[in-house]
């Protein structure tokens, strides 16, 4: 588990030798959510320094309580294998559909087996997938539970958990925001609402009746969610919920057919609705600083009007294939993130003029040879990789300007023409393809020759086959036949 969002977790199971089937085996930390930023033993001792009630054995049987669930439910997970990506859990349920609405017409013995198996491995798939759903609640519970335990040993009373307080001021509503609910009830309703840094915890559901509203900020507060009602503010152009504790959005958010800009980042969300994908009107998606692994199966195909698509600081794996048909995206920034690669059809995005995919580390390895198709690319960032070779395609980008390669291991081009500039590379990939080009039209040509030359000698050999067998005919004709012994005695 990530250390930056279990600290507490983290370091229990790190350093409770007694977790776990085997008490006097450590536990192995590197599961499979595991994804360690930086030095986990500096985070600890950090940890560890600051709460000093760490150390009291009280606290610690409390702990170790408090999180043997998490333990069981790791080792089970541990055995089923890694969690399957968002694409591959809507291909499966794509699957079942169709299974469940063909079940009818199969009539042959054979073919309803084949549907059985294939729909038991979709099943798996989505029981895998509900698993790790409830693994990953199940730590951030427990998180929640451990640092209720040692606040309780912090007053000096060490349980389980401590009732939550409810603290009154929360609760009570902004009187900024009750004017404005007051003037749309009167029909008099504002067009553009700015209630950013406002500490706002909550927000009405009567704020989704504010019809006319064509901009909203909510920047810079406490909200934990967004009522359902938003779906009334039928005439949104611009909703910004950045740097909030959001930790996910609405489905009737896709309800919003007007949005133009939506603005979520900084926020804790692990997952983005796929209603989303019904906003058509969005030119701007801004989901960056959330805690993403993945993004909707069909953003590509229903998203067709954006220009600019911010990801950047997720832990997003893989982009889903559909994400190739954003043919008007401008600008996609997915640096830090954990890339493995891009799309085959990457290169669909002839539109795309910057595109930033620094700092994924050591999961970004290589690009698609589609990548010399981006042929208004102006700008792009590709330092602190593990890329050995731009693709030999890479020439083709002629609008180039902007170039960064740092941190990468490149071989091709050298290291002596990456640091010339982006010309330098653009013209050592330019003379590189010409030469690809070259050798396989060399190759082509020398298969036509061989081809030509193998017609020709066929075509000679039963030349010389049908000379040699009337030569043959001529020199040893056939006898004639006597009549005189063809008579019968």
């Amino acid at each position: 588990m990530d250390p930056n969002r279990f600290p507490m977790l983290s370091y229990v199971l790190d350093r409770l030798p007694s977790l776990g089937s085997k008490p006097t085996t450590p536990p192995v930390v590197s599961d499979l959510m595991s994804i360690h930023i930086g030095d986990p033993a500096a985070a600890q001792s950090e940890i560890a320094d600051r709460m000093p009630h760490l150390s009291d054995p009280k606290v610690i049987a409390a702990m170790r309580r408090a999180v043997a669930d998490v333990a069981q439910a790791r080792s089970v997970l541990t055995a089923l294998g890694d969690r399957p990506d968002h694409e591959t859990v809507d291909s499966a349920k794509a699957k079942l559909a169709a299974i469940d609405a063909g079940r009818a017409d199969v009539a042959e013995t054979e073919q309803r087996e084949s549907a059985g198996r294939e729909e038991q491995e979709c099943m798996a798939i989505l029981q895998l997938e509900e698993l790790h759903v409830a693994y990953e609640k199940l730590l951030k519970d427990a998180e929640e539970r451990l640092v209720k335990i040692y606040r309780s040993a912090e007053a000096g009373v060490v349980e389980e958990e401590e009732e939550e307080k409810v603290d009154g001021v929360s609760d009570q509503v902004d009187e900024e925001v009750v004017q404005i609910l007051q003037q749309a009830s009167s029909g008099t309703g504002p067009d553009r609402v700015d209630l950013s840094d406002r500490g706002l915890r909550f927000l009405p559901e009567e704020f989704g009746r504010i019809s006319g509203l064509l901009q909203l900020d909510l920047s810079n507060n406490e909200l934990q969610a967004i009522p359902d009602t938003i779906a009334g503010l039928e005439k949104l152009e611009m909703l910004n919920l950045s740097t909030n504790l959001l930790e996910s959005l609405p489905e009737t958010i896709g309800l919003l057919q007007n949005l133009k800009l939506l603005t979520v980042s900084g926020n804790k969300l692990t997952a983005l609705p796929d209603s989303i994908c019904h906003c058509r009107s969005l030119v701007e998606l801004d989901v960056s600083f959330n805690q993403l692994t993945y993004l909707p199966t069909n953003i590509g195909y229903e998203l067709v009007n954006l220009q600019k698509l911010s990801v950047q600081l997720n832990k997003i794996r893989t982009f889903p294939t559909s994400i190739c048909e954003l043919r008007s995206l401008l600008s996609l920034d997915a640096h830090f993130n954990e890339l493995r690669g891009l799309p085959l059809a990457f290169g669909r995005l002839t539109s795309l003029q910057s595109l930033n995919l620094a700092s994924n580390f050591t999961d970004l390895t290589e690009l698609p040879d589609t990548f010399g198709d981006l042929t208004n690319l102006k700008e792009l960032d590709l330092s602190n990789n593990q890329v050995h070779a731009l693709p030999d395609t890479f020439g083709r980008l002629e609008n180039l300007v902007k170039l960064n390669l740092d941190g990468n291991p490149l071989v091709v081009p050298p290291p002596d023409v990456a640091q010339q500039g982006v010309k330098a590379i653009k013209v050592f990939m330019s003379n590189r393809w010409l030469e690809i080009l070259a050798e396989e039209e060399k190759k082509s040509m020398l298969q036509v020759q061989e081809q030509e030359e193998a017609g020709w000698l066929t075509r000679s050999t039963s030349w010389v086959k049908g000379y040699v067998s009337g030569v043959s005919e001529y020199l040893s004709p056939k006898a004639p036949e006597d009549p005189i012994l063809n008579q019968q005695l």
